[in-house]
């Protein structure tokens, strides 16, 4: 069992929205694979899922000129 950085509670299998706030542009990626303590509310994401929002940052880094809003399994990868 997974537990919490700071607080040791457990951590759940869930899915949670990402936020980047990038050169006066926000970028909004919704059902991100996330793991959620169950105490705290911390959010924490895989090395894995890290790598891809990177991928989904450059991809949509000059094409939008305020805000995106995508969803995570939409994003070709």
């Amino acid at each position: 069992m997974m537990r919490c950085l700071f607080c040791k509670g457990k951590l759940e299998d869930k899915t949670s929205s990402f936020t980047l706030d990038l050169d006066n542009r926000v970028i909004i990626v919704r059902s991100v694979p996330s793991h959620v303590c169950s105490q705290c509310g911390e959010v924490s994401f895989s090395d894995d899922v890290y790598r891809e929002l990177e991928k989904v940052f450059n991809q949509l880094r000059e094409s939008i000129t305020e805000v995106a809003i995508v969803n995570y399994a939409s994003v070709p990868a």
